[in-house]
């Protein structure tokens, strides 16, 4: 597929997403939805980790209001939200290699719960998270009814919706929102290491890892330690399991195949 929207390539597997439409501040329209589930679900194929970030000065401002298909006096928020939001982000969520949304910039409105969505969120420390909703009379949409309050607690996410103020990095990675803020001279040097540490792990091992802490917040302790005991055995199988064991016994790195 050719891209228009947005940029993917490949190194050390890992997959570099990057949203590409700086004029706009990276806002999402159809197109570039479209784009990203697409790259999503190739990359999830070819690479042992995928990062979102965004070009210029922004992550993602959210969506694009000027988008022809989602003018005021035609708008279909519903059959959007279901339509073209929703897969990406069970793209996204389900994904069955670890996510990283390296957040250079302001993420706002869809573009906050956009990068919300994944696994680790690294931020540079001039970034800033908003919940910008209410200003045009929406409630958080983009899964951020979801993320905030199991992140952040019910009080944040509620004080996030209602008054729709930014969040600075450093205050979302105190609140639990986002991993970890980063000086801006050491951001990007920083994901990219982040992500090759990833991406040179046990992918089979983070695949269940992901499946066992998202599966606690539905199941009883008894659930819950069934699961991570079914999780466990089918991770002892593995060939990355009996690495990692020789080369603790013998005092070196572990070299995992990642599948």
């Amino acid at each position: 597929m050719e891209y228009q929207t947005i940029r993917l390539s490949y190194a050390d597997g890992c997959a570099e997403i990057t949203l590409d439409r700086p004029d706009v501040k990276n806002a999402l329209n159809s197109q570039m939805r479209a784009e990203l589930l697409y790259a999503i679900e190739e990359a999830s194929d070819a690479a042992r980790v995928i990062v979102l970030t965004g070009t210029g000065d922004a992550f993602c401002s959210g969506q694009d209001l000027t988008d022809a298909r989602h003018s005021v006096s035609n708008a279909n928020l519903e059959r959007t939200l279901r339509d073209e939001y929703m897969p990406l982000l069970r793209a996204i969520f389900d994904c069955r290699v670890p996510t990283i949304s390296a957040v250079n910039g302001a993420a706002a409105g869809a573009g906050a719960n956009l990068a919300l969505a994944s696994d680790i969120v690294i931020a540079s420390e001039s970034a800033v998270f908003l919940q910008a909703f209410a200003r045009i009379g929406l409630i958080p949409d983009a899964g951020g009814t979801y993320w905030l309050p199991r992140q952040v607690g019910f009080a944040r996410a509620m004080g996030s919706a209602l008054f729709a103020e930014p969040v600075p990095a450093r205050q979302a990675a105190e609140w639990g929102m986002i991993w970890e803020a980063i000086p801006n001279d050491e951001f990007e040097a920083h994901w990219r290491e982040r992500a090759a540490q990833l991406a040179s792990g046990p992918t089979e091992a983070y695949r269940h890892a992901k499946e066992a802490i998202r599966a606690t917040y539905e199941n009883s302790l008894e659930e819950q330690l069934i699961l991570e005991a079914r999780l466990q055995g089918r991770c002892g199988k593995t060939r990355d399991f009996r690495e990692g064991v020789m080369a603790f016994l013998e005092g070196r790195s572990a070299e995992f195949e990642g599948r």
